[in-house]
């Protein structure tokens, strides 16, 4: 299956069962209303059965709207419910046998912690990186320090893939991000922790969209 090269998405929203307000999938049908084009789906904890029927409504509401749709981690999961690909971290699968198991047709995102980090991600054949975290997070348990704004300029001329900032950014603080270059950010607690989602993305999505003129 031959696969169309990745380009700049805006909003990238993760999804988070311990910090939603409501559930994931109601988070997800939100986010989709809201205007968001890309959306990872990261459980780490709920029994494999229920993390694949998560997996399988969030990817029909996504395929429904044109959303690319993730699984973080879960290539099993991902090639059960025909996901458009996954995200790996480092301490994750390594790329070579994730790539050979999902296929050329697959998407397949990884985490960088340096801009040394996204660059050899983009040397192994990722479709994108993401870089962070930006600043200060508590949504992940093993989150590196953060890393601030710097890579993410020195990354705008460095790399021909798209990278996703990520960590920590909110509302009080997304216009710094975009200032220093960035095109696509990822937001997970700045989003999951509200009571109207919906809204939250639209007012991200026209920050982004306004900044880059997508």
């Amino acid at each position: 299956m031959k696969k169309t090269r990745l380009a700049d998405f805006g909003l990238y929203f993760i999804t988070d069962s311990k910090l939603t307000k409501r559930t994931v999938i109601d988070d997800v049908k939100a986010a989709v209303k809201g205007g968001v084009k890309i959306i990872q789906y990261r459980e780490k904890e709920a029994p494999a059965k229920q993390i694949i029927e998560y997996a399988q409504k969030i990817n029909q509401i996504c395929k429904k709207n044109h959303v690319l749709f993730l699984v973080n981690d879960r290539i099993d999961v991902a090639l059960a419910i025909g996901a458009d690909g996954i995200h790996i971290g480092k301490e994750d699968v390594p790329y070579q046998y994730a790539r050979k198991l999902l296929g050329k047709g697959k998407l397949i995102g990884m985490s960088a912690h340096s801009v040394k980090d996204a660059l050899q991600n983009q040397q192994l054949g990722a479709d994108y990186t993401s870089i962070g975290p930006i600043y200060l997070t508590t949504t992940k348990k093993d989150a590196k320090l953060s890393i601030g704004l710097s890579p993410i300029s020195q990354l705008k001329t460095k790399l021909r893939i798209p990278f996703v900032a990520i960590g920590g950014i909110n509302e009080s603080n997304i216009d710094g991000v975009l200032e220093a270059g960035a095109r696509n950010i990822a937001i997970i607690s700045g989003i999951a922790t509200k009571t109207n989602v919906e809204s939250s993305v639209k007012m991200f999505v026209n920050k982004i969209r306004n900044n880059n003129k997508f």
